[in-house]
């Protein structure tokens, strides 16, 4: 069982995730400040940390964060905010942060990102030797970004190899499509776009060729996931 530090100031937001969290699996310890979110953080193990940006008192999200990664502490990091700004996001991600999340949410995408989080280390499928991710048959050359399955080359243009890459280091996982927007366009995602649909279409038919079982599935209202054959 994965164990989350929950380090949320508002009190009915903080039960709302602690509740989702547990629902989903997840052992929850939780606090409502920076100070105490740090201490717990450099004191006991945790496999993610669930961050409100902004906290009370002296020590706010960021100046949390700051602290704990200059403690030498790496606990993956996904920051929650009001603030959905791409200068807020990127101030996060540069301080530490391995996720950030807007508010208002969809607990299915928190619980979502934190298994991406709590896995991403080993996850589930792939194996990642001498620069390369292994997801089944599938082989990902990292370095120079060439695609196998089996004996057969995959021919990806720069956009599907990004798709595919991110979707085998977290094999075995519902990714959203806001996680890919945000991981390969760098952007929030638009709603009202299909561009992610069309470039899943396009990675599918290239590496579920005729013949192959399907390793690329999509989860109705929820996202993709790439898992290796059974």
């Amino acid at each position: 069982m994965s164990h989350v530090l929950v380090i949320e100031d508002d009190p009915v937001t903080a039960r709302e995730i602690e509740a989702a969290l547990q629902d989903h699996g997840f052992a929850v310890t939780r606090v409502d400040n920076g100070r105490d979110g740090l201490l717990n953080a450099i004191s006991e193990p945790f496999d993610v940390i669930v961050l409100d940006r902004m906290l009370p008192g002296a020590l706010d999200g960021l100046g949390m964060l700051t602290a704990l990664r200059a403690s030498g502490n790496h606990t993956p990091v996904l920051i929650l905010s009001a603030l959905g700004a791409l200068d807020e996001r990127v101030r996060g991600l540069r301080a530490g942060g391995d996720d950030y999340l807007t508010k208002p949410f969809e607990f299915i995408e928190l619980t979502a990102r934190l298994d991406a989080l709590c896995r991403r280390r080993a996850p589930a499928g792939t194996v990642e030797v001498d620069n390369r991710l292994r997801v089944g048959n599938l082989d990902i050359d990292l370095l120079r970004r060439t695609v196998r399955r089996g004996e057969r080359k995959v021919e990806l243009l720069p956009r599907e190899y990004a798709l595919l890459e991110y979707l085998a280091q977290h094999a075995g996982q519902v990714v959203t499509r806001t996680m890919l927007f945000e991981a390969v366009w760098n952007y929030s995602y638009d709603e009202r776009t299909n561009v992610i649909d069309v470039h899943i279409g396009r990675l599918r038919h290239k590496i579920d060729a005729e013949g192959d079982t399907p390793m690329l599935h999509t989860i109705r209202g929820s996202g993709y996931v790439l898992r290796a054959p059974e």
